[in-house]
């Protein structure tokens, strides 16, 4: 069977199952039961004739939220937080791939942008940084102590400030995606020039690398988790922009559902950048290794939980979901 007459013999069976777990996911449960039955069926199918199809990814999609209606019961509700981290958190993420990618992307580009017209332009990173600034780290600089401007606030008072600001900036280039993803693209476009006029006015001065290790202690949580940001963003921008076989109102609520759990899931990060920022950056005669030990640890933990993990999570629900269709 072609995938067109595939698509149209069950397309209306789809999407009144997309409706049963929107509005009656606890209702009936033998109902669920039944209907995942069938479309684990047609998934299978799919697989085998259509392997690399959106329609292959569209059922995987269904039927993974099919599969967690169905086997999260009431007693897990009492562990709702800890699932949300475990499970739903690195789903959301992997569902998200593409536009995190994106995100990446843009954001690397602008950095580019940002160090080569700081290059071929003296007066750009006193426009993009702003004449206060740059005076100011010169004159840390002449005084022998460049990062001195992470030590100028108490460390508690920098620490909420910092925090607070971040969130701020996270959420607004998340709700900035609803401008059809061109709100959040500048989001990460402005911050990423802004970040390679930064380096570039350090390298200028020959200190990029004593400020890389000093300002990446908390800066590769921080900019990671704006990055990620940015991409949830871009979910619920695309969303609106490319619905697929969902409504545009359908799609909407999904990316935006999708993006807010994602951008929500970046608060604790973003709690502990700060709190580097505001106790620990300020050390600038730390040890190099300690720096690079925090440095890359966070990476790491970035790219474990929002990259790796997410991948193990969705190959064990699918494992199982091919578990629970075999007689």
């Amino acid at each position: 069977m072609k995938e067109v007459a595939f698509l149209r013999q069950n397309a209306d069976k789809w999407k009144q199952f997309e409706a049963f777990l929107r509005e009656e996911r606890a209702g009936d449960p033998d109902r669920l039961a039944d209907l995942f039955v069938e479309l684990t069926d047609d998934l299978a199918y799919a697989k085998t004739f259509y392997p690399n199809s959106k329609t292959t990814r569209y059922l995987n999609t269904l039927a993974g939220e099919a599969h967690r209606a169905i086997y999260k019961n009431k007693k897990e509700e009492k562990n709702r937080f800890a699932r949300f981290w475990v499970e739903e958190l690195p789903h959301e993420a992997h569902e998200a791939r593409r536009a995190l990618g994106l995100s990446l992307v843009l954001f690397l580009l602008a950095v580019g942008i940002g160090l080569l017209s700081a290059a071929g332009d003296t007066g750009f990173v006193r426009l993009i940084l702003g004449d206060a600034y740059v005076n100011m780290t010169l004159a840390n600089i002449d005084e022998g102590d460049p990062m001195a401007v992470y030590k100028q606030m108490q460390e508690l008072d920098m620490f909420l400030a910092i925090t607070v600001n971040n969130v701020r900036v996270a959420f607004l280039a998340f709700a900035m995606g609803l401008l059809l993803s061109f709100g959040t693209a500048y989001i990460l476009l402005s911050n990423g020039v802004m970040l390679g006029a930064f380096h570039y006015l350090f390298h200028e001065q020959g200190y990029l690398l004593p400020s890389l290790l000093v300002v990446y202690i908390h800066g590769a949580l921080e900019i990671s988790a704006i990055v990620i940001a940015g991409g949830a963003g871009l979910v619920i921008g695309n969303s609106i922009l490319f619905p697929g076989t969902y409504t545009r109102a359908q799609s909407f609520r999904q990316g935006a559902r999708r993006g807010l759990k994602i951008v929500v899931g970046l608060v604790p990060i973003f709690i502990v950048a700060g709190f580097l920022e505001g106790f620990v950056t300020r050390q600038t005669e730390m040890p190099v290794a300690l720096s690079l030990a925090i440095i890359l640890g966070s990476l790491a933990f970035i790219i474990w939980y929002f990259v790796i993990y997410p991948r193990r999570v969705v190959g064990a629900d699918s494992r199982l979901i091919e578990t629970n269709r075999k007689p």
